[in-house]
């Protein structure tokens, strides 16, 4: 089975960006625009990682959603990575208060975005399919 991911962001270059970074590993990749259309698509596709921005249109920012998301007993195991411009340490403390798993900033390192997908999907407490 291949591990599904959740990209939620705004900016379609970022986006792009973000999937070029995936598409050749094993993954099923799906994308949100803004922070309502993640919790929907979080709930219907229970993606094991998300990628997810904080500053978006929409009723729900990043935040919102990660807190919604590890509030849900059915969705909290999602490995929720903010990846975001805001990089202040208010911002990673909200973000970690939240329920974030890892916060990355951009411009983030595709590298090391691929090494904390990996590293989520191969953690032993990863929920099963």
């Amino acid at each position: 089975m291949r591990n599904r991911i959740l990209i939620v962001e705004d900016q379609p270059d970022i986006r792009k960006l973000i999937w070029m970074t995936l598409e050749f590993g094993d993954y099923e990749l799906h994308e949100a625009e803004n922070g309502d259309d993640g919790w929907r698509k979080a709930q219907a596709f229970r993606p094991h990682v998300m990628l997810l921005d904080v500053m978006m249109p929409g009723s729900m920012d990043g935040l919102q959603v990660c807190a919604k998301i590890k509030s849900d007993p059915a969705l909290r195991d999602i490995r929720i990575i903010m990846l975001t411009a805001r990089g202040q340490k208010t911002d990673i403390e909200a973000g970690m208060a939240a329920g974030a798993d890892a916060y990355l900033i951009k411009p983030f390192s595709p590298l090391e975005l691929m090494d904390r997908v990996e590293q989520f999907l191969s953690a032993p407490d990863r929920r099963a399919a």
